[in-house]
């Protein structure tokens, strides 16, 4: 693990230290896990969204069938 320093203002500091102490861990817990989600959320996204790109795109209709004419779906 490393250790870093982190600024936060005198309200959130004093905010996070009372929320941290109600869930009986430390602010560099919070952080930890804070942070670790986050990452994994973005990796997540970073996965899916290269597996949705990697994917070949399937013709809607075979190649001999043609679709309609935009005249024959919105006759009146």
């Amino acid at each position: 693990m490393k250790n870093v320093t982190v600024s936060l203002e005198d309200e959130v500091a004093q905010w996070v230290r009372v929320w941290a102490a109600k869930q009986n861990t430390s602010i560099s817990q919070v952080l930890s896990n804070l942070l670790r989600n986050r990452m994994q959320e973005e990796n997540g996204y970073q996965a899916a969204m290269q597996q949705f790109l990697a994917r070949t795109p399937k013709a809607l209709k075979p190649k001999a069938e043609r679709y309609p004419s935009r005249e024959s779906l919105y006759e009146r």
